[in-house]
């Protein structure tokens, strides 16, 4: 039996086989667990719990034990809202020279094919990562994400909101008392207000080991006489300049002794191009966040999609799921990458966020 190159297992097979990509916010605080995060329903369970730092009673030696309940957490039914960019094939693409291919090219039509749907696999990839990227970076600094479902090409949406917090405001912001600025004053401030915010989490037995900072957040407070004298200090551990390049844009920019809690100062550059044209930036102007790696994971929701080769329904349970459409008639093909994600916490409010720098 021949093999089906357009057949939506082979394609889904050619993603998998694609080599991975590695995005800064998601492989560090969303990781995904192949085995429990990947959905076989297009719904998935929204789950996360409190953070607790119960102690044991004591107890008399004739009482054996006091029954200790478990802790409860919030479990709720979401459908994400799925990401699937297309790219069409024409008889124009396979008859002209592709990006990278020799001036006089060898390539039969039927190979350029081949060559061009893998190529075009891993460009919808890459986009589908940077838009769970921003998606990472919304949950992290505003505790949910809204989800534009655009219903039209670019033209109308209709949004979907989720988020993990009940009330009317994010309670897992901190408000200083001023901006930073490179006086000393403000240097004092900036580890006071860091030791602030590490104690919101720490008192819920939650993990903070770095701050993540908006770039020109990274330039004040390189730019504090008051911090880069600390850093100094040959006579006492309080921090230090430590550069070192991560992933994707990151890098940490120092680290500094919180009360006798070293603290990774992270910052993130990198940047995505909307549907619109404009440029943002991951992480928003003068915001930062204090964390730990694997505060969250990512989880997806089942694809079900309307088959070309039976004209039946299928789903398929997927990070990136290919779906593969032909007309004859305009000769045409089109190929689509669909995903539905979910960036969550698993406990509530691990990201204790803060604007630091006056918005311009």
């Amino acid at each position: 039996m021949a093999l089906n190159f357009f057949d939506t297992h082979t394609l889904l097979a050619s993603v998998q086989q694609l080599e991975p990509l590695h995005t800064f916010l998601l492989d560090r605080y969303f990781p995904t667990n192949s085995a429990t995060d990947v959905f076989a329903t297009d719904d998935v369970l929204v789950e996360y719990k409190k953070g607790s730092k119960k102690a044991a009673p004591f107890v008399a030696p004739r009482k054996g034990g006091i029954t200790i309940l478990r802790d409860g957490y919030t479990v709720k039914r979401f459908t994400p809202s799925y990401i699937a960019p297309k790219r069409t094939l024409t008889i124009d693409d396979l008859n002209k020279r592709g990006f990278g291919e020799a001036l006089y090219s060898q390539l039969t039509p039927q190979q350029r094919q081949a060559v061009l749907m893998l190529r075009d696999l891993d460009e919808l990839r890459t986009m589908n990562e940077r838009r769970k990227e921003a998606m990472a970076a919304e949950v992290i600094f505003t505790n949910g994400c809204v989800m534009d479902e655009y219903v039209d090409d670019l033209h109308t949406f209709e949004e979907k909101e989720v988020r993990f917090y009940d009330g009317p405001q994010n309670p897992a912001v901190y408000t200083p008392s001023a901006y930073w600025s490179t006086t000393e004053a403000s240097g004092k401030q900036i580890l006071s207000d860091v030791a602030a915010m590490i104690a919101m989490l720490t008192r819920r037995g939650l993990p903070a080991t770095e701050v993540l900072v908006a770039p020109d957040v990274a330039d004040v407070i390189l730019a504090n006489e008051w911090i880069l004298k600390l850093l100094d200090n040959r006579h006492y551990e309080i921090g230090g300049v430590d550069p070192a390049v991560l992933p994707s844009g990151a890098s940490k920019i120092c680290r500094l002794n919180i009360k006798g809690r070293m603290i990774d100062f992270l910052s993130y550059e990198d940047t995505y191009t909307e549907i619109d044209g404009t440029v943002k930036s991951f992480i928003p102007q003068g915001m930062i966040a204090v964390c730990a790696p694997s505060a969250g994971r990512t989880i997806y929701g089942a694809v079900t999609q309307l088959e070309q080769a039976d004209g039946e329904f299928h789903t398929y349970a997927g990070v990136n799921v290919p779906k593969y459409l032909s007309d004859a008639r305009s000769n045409v093909r089109e190929l689509i990458l669909t995903s539905a994600p979910l960036c969550m916490p698993n406990n509530e409010n691990p990201f204790i966020t803060a604007r630091v720098i006056a918005a311009t």
